[in-house]
């Protein structure tokens, strides 16, 4: 790799619940440490340990924490990478001022989050990144307006510093012999373009230098001016670490050239991959959550990529009774193209809605489910005016079974009973109307890259031929 960037799961025994998007699909992302900073420093430890494994010798990571960790992170970091490899620790004002000191808080408000940026080797990637000067700097230091042009500059100083000792020349120009920056030659170009001004008569002349040219202040380690994702912003997905893709776009830009390989090992909603993608960087995301990686294949769909290989989705029963209960409900809703019931609670035991009709979905993570279960969907069934209602589950019952068909006969309800082998198959009436959908996509960009870039497979099998370890 030629760059990872890490957000990992904060040390801040939270967990995070939240809605996504206008399916108010419910996640709970754990960030619960039982065992204290040591348990978190050792499981974070041997991830970096990997981390530095795949990153080539001139390659950096950028390691995203908080204050609460990032001292005991940094040793941990220096052990792993060296202490000479540390480069810079980045602070991240991520939000505004907090105003709760009359709800009692008795501390300083907490803003920034920490960013600590090593490299592998003594030669890394680096591309100067610049950001524009302030009003205050460009009032003070370019105050001059140029007539006609509208231009602001200001005088700068066209002496050599060192005189003759530094290989300065010395000469006349208007008038005034000092030891000066440049050649004669060079400094007659200057005069021919009306760069050089002399304010009045045996004034020392000086350079005219223009903001536009200027290509504004070098980045430095305290960043104040990418603002967190508002409430209301285009990019923002619900997830509730989301980081904003200026953010990364900063990082990706100075650390990597277009072509090169970014890791993102904790990529969450995909931000990294996003962004690499708009960079022309290739990319790798790793998440635990079957959630993020479907969230992901949506993001970068509409970014016009295709055929997004992924791997470690579940594909047999086993690796679904593995998922935890909101990832295993996630799966089946995604499965059918349906949409989530937007209560959490009080739902009336109805997890979600078909694709077409939009008729109550129950998910059961078990097997063998009973007369019970099918009883009470019933009634959560007619309270909310459907005809129909799908229960998914392992398996059932002979007793389930039963019911359906004795509520259908009593009733005309029909309480359809879905097996999770029947989804995987394709087999259940469920899945079949996403077979033929036409899924609706946000406008792709109009600017596409000139040249497309390897494939997954193709970096593989370069790999292999290369005979290196892929």
């Amino acid at each position: 790799m030629d760059l990872i960037y890490l957000d990992p799961p904060f040390f801040s025994n939270r967990n995070y619940e939240v809605i996504w998007g206008d399916e108010a699909e419910v996640r709970s992302f754990e960030d619960r440490w039982a065992g204290g900073i040591n348990h978190y420093v050792r499981w974070m430890r041997d991830r970096a340990i990997e981390m530095h494994r795949v990153l080539k010798p001139t390659g950096s990571i950028y390691l995203h924490c908080d204050p609460k960790a990032s001292h005991y992170l940094k040793v941990m970091m220096d052990g792993i990478f060296g202490f000479d490899k540390f480069r810079t620790e980045i602070i991240w004002k991520r939000s505004s001022a907090h105003s709760d000191t009359k709800q009692g808080r008795r501390q300083h408000g907490r803003i920034h989050d920490n960013i600590l940026f090593y490299t592998k080797g003594d030669d890394w990637t680096w591309n100067p990144v610049y950001t524009p000067y302030d009003e205050e700097y460009i009032n003070r230091f370019y105050r001059h307006v140029e007539p006609g042009t509208g231009r602001r500059y200001q005088l700068d100083n066209l002496t050599g510093p060192g005189g003759a000792s530094k290989g300065n020349p010395a000469y006349e120009v208007m008038g005034v012999t000092r030891f000066w920056r440049y050649t004669r030659e060079k400094m007659q170009d200057f005069i021919r373009q009306g760069r050089v001004v002399q304010s009045k008569p045996g004034a020392v002349p000086r350079y005219k230098r223009y903001l536009d040219e200027m290509p504004g202040v070098p980045l430095q380690d305290l960043w104040t001016d990418v603002k967190p994702i508002g409430a209301r912003a285009a990019e923002r997905l619900g997830y509730p670490t989301q980081k904003p893709e200026a953010l990364l776009k900063r990082i990706l830009e100075s650390s990597s050239n277009p072509g090169d390989v970014v890791l993102d090992p904790f990529c969450g909603c995909g931000t990294t991959l996003a962004v690499a993608q708009l960079l022309r960087r290739r990319w790798v995301g790793i998440d635990i959550s079957i959630t993020a990686v479907e969230i992901m294949r949506a993001r970068l769909t509409r970014l016009g990529v295709s055929d997004i290989p992924a791997f470690g989705i579940p594909k047999s029963e086993d690796e679904l009774r593995s998922l935890k209960p909101f990832e295993f409900q996630n799966w089946v809703i995604r499965s059918v193209n349906g949409t989530h019931s937007p209560r959490k609670t009080g739902d009336m035991g109805i997890d979600g809605f078909s694709f077409l009709e939009h008729l109550p979905i129950q998910i059961k993570r078990s097997d063998r489910v009973g007369r019970n279960v099918v009883d009470n969907f019933e009634t959560a069934v007619e309270r909310y005016g459907a005809h129909k209602g799908y229960v998914v589950a392992f398996s059932f019952t002979k007793g389930a079974y039963e019911e359906a068909a004795r509520v259908k006969a009593a009733k005309g309800l029909e309480i359809e009973l879905v097996k999770v082998q029947d989804l995987l198959l394709g087999t259940s009436e469920l899945v079949a109307p996403v077979l033929n959908r036409r899924v609706l996509e946000m406008p792709l960009p109009k600017a596409r890259p000139k040249e497309s870039l390897p494939s997954p497979e193709d970096l593989i099998r370069s790999d292999k031929e290369a005979g290196t370890a892929a």
